[in-house]
Parts: C-alpha cells; structure tokens; sequence
C-alpha cells in the first residue's frame, strides 16, 4: 500500500458518530490485515456550541496532506447539515489533500424536482452547499431518487441497502414469499429484490391529499396466503407502510414485513408501526435509533459496506461488485 493511499483520517459529525466509530473499526481491522500497523481510528474533532445556537467546528489533529473522510447523515435538525458543511470547509483550509462528505442519508433527496409552482429542489441546493464547500467527493446510500447523482459536478458512490437486506430476507426463509413496493414510484427498486429473490413483485397504488396524508390505496397483484416483504428507501411517519400492510392483511396475506434503508421514524412513527399489521420493520442504522422505542422494529448496519467503500477508494479498487 502505497503512503498517499494509506494516509487517511475518518471524522465525525455529532448525529453518527456511532455508525462512524463501527466504520473505523471494520477499516482498522482490514488495514492491520493488509499490514498496515497504524490502522484506523476515530479522528478527534471539537464542536463547540454557543448559547446563540451557533456552532464552531475545528480539528484537533493535523489533516495536512490527508485524504479526510468525514461521516454526517443530514437528516432534520438542519445542525446535522451545517457541522457537515463547517467540517467540510475546515478540512479544506486545514489543507487536507481530499475531502470525503460520507452521508449514509442523504437528507432533502425528496425535493428531487419541481412538483409544483414555485417550490425548491432541495436536493440540488444541498448538492450545490457540499461541492462549494469544498467536497471532493461523497459517498451515500439509497438515494430517494437515483438522478440526484446527476446534482453533483464530483466523483459521487451511490450504495445499496440491498447487499445487505436481501441476504437478511433470505435467512428468513418464507415460503411464499411476495416482494411488494408502497408506490409506484418505488417499483424499480423493488424489482431489483424480487428479481435477486426470484419472487413475484406487487404494486400498490396511492394518492395523496398533501404530504404525509394518504387519501386512497389499491394493490395491484396478488398476496393471497403470501409473506409479504415491502420495499421503500425510507420510513417517515411510516403511513405508508402502516396502510400497506394492513391493506394487504385484509386481502388475505399471511404476513408481512418493512425493509427500508432509512428509519428516519419522526412523529407518531412508532406508534403507527405498533398498531398496525407489519410483523417487523428493518431499517439500517444510517440514523440513530433507539430500537426499545419500537419492539417492532430491527436494525441492521451498514458500516461494513462503508468501510470497504473506504477502502477501496483509498487503494484505487472498483467499488462494482458491492452493489446489487
């Protein structure tokens, strides 16, 4: 291993630094591994808060040279998004060589477009917020829509959740299993399951009075008798799913279950998936969550996805065979 490939440092933000503790703990291991005594740690940071609201972010350790990896999900509050943008900016005039914006979520991806006069697309501004920062590349997982990538000007690696839900769905081992996508929007990427799974594929249909708010639901396919597994890119309030799976219950499913990327789980979340019909929730740790807030719900992590990304940019290996 060359010194610029393995003279690189992982930082985080204060909302993930339990994903970025376990991503710097699967890079130490393949490091020594790969012979490299020093390994990974944790780089040190300090955010200092101020009784305004504001906040400083500075290094304490020199990143002169380094490649810098720094891992922030920017879901709500808008803080998650600022320490990023203010570690990104601080690298930069610290004079790390390359700076990595790693966000497991990717944050505002809903405002992918103009759905209506006179609106945002927040996910282009956030884009437009990282790479004036100073962002030479990112690495984030399950975008809400795939052409976001097309926001960014830089080295972008969009990952799956699906390397490692469809080896989940797998150990279950259900008879007659159905994937199922809540949208039709989200019929791609259930797709990509049912055809890894060799199963059938159903589609629900809804409209919407306004966000959040769900006005009328139908399935389009057959879940008679069948292990329903439903597939989407994240749980908000869970309405959705919640409705889904009762819908489907109703015309006859033996069970069903959620596989979601992002557990963004805000408002009655919760509580909706405790009363509903969904026999679990699985969602991936890119947020924090406190799993005894929803028995329901299950959480997988993807930090050795993250690690290996890592390292393989690092040593100049094709990322390829990690999607599926």
């Amino acid at each position: 291993m060359s010194e610029i490939n393995s003279n690189y440092k992982v930082f985080s933000g204060t909302n993930s630094r339990h994903l970025a503790e376990a991503i710097c703990a699967h890079l130490d291991e393949k490091e020594r591994r790969n012979g490299n005594i020093r390994g990974c740690q944790l780089g040190h940071i300090n955010i200092e808060h101020f009784s305004d609201g504001e906040f400083a972010v500075s290094f304490e350790e020199s990143v002169r040279g380094c490649h810098v990896y720094l891992v922030q999900s920017t879901n709500p509050t808008s803080d998650n998004l600022m320490e990023l943008l203010l570690m990104i900016d601080a690298a930069k005039r610290a004079s790390a060589y390359k700076v990595a914006a790693v966000i497991p979520y990717f944050g505002w991806a809903r405002q992918d477009r103009k759905d209506k006069p006179r609106v945002s697309i927040g996910a282009k501004l956030v884009a437009s917020m990282l790479q004036v920062a100073g962002a030479d590349r990112v690495l984030t997982m399950d975008l809400h829509a795939d052409q976001i990538q097309g926001f960014f000007d830089i080295p972008l690696d969009h990952l799956h959740g699906s390397s490692i839900f469809v080896e989940y769905i797998s150990s279950l081992r259900l008879e007659n299993l159905v994937i199922a996508s809540p949208d039709v929007g989200g019929s791609k990427r259930a797709n990509t399951y049912a055809k890894k799974l060799a199963a059938p594929l159903v589609l629900c249909h809804k409209s919407r009075e306004k966000a959040n708010v769900i006005a009328d639901m139908r399935i389009i396919g057959d879940v008679e008798d069948k292990d329903v597994v439903i597939i989407d890119d994240m749980a908000d309030t869970a309405g959705t799913l919640c409705r889904a799976a009762d819908l489907m219950m109703a015309n006859g499913a033996k069970s069903v279950r959620a596989v979601v990327s992002h557990g963004v789980m805000s408002g009655k979340a919760c509580e909706n998936i405790m009363n509903s019909q969904l026999t679990e929730i699985v969602f991936t740790d890119s947020i924090p969550f406190d799993q005894t807030r929803c028995p329901k719900a299950h959480v997988v992590s993807v930090a050795d996805i993250f690690a290996e990304t890592i390292f393989r940019n690092q040593n100049h290996i094709s990322i390829s065979d990690l999607y599926v």
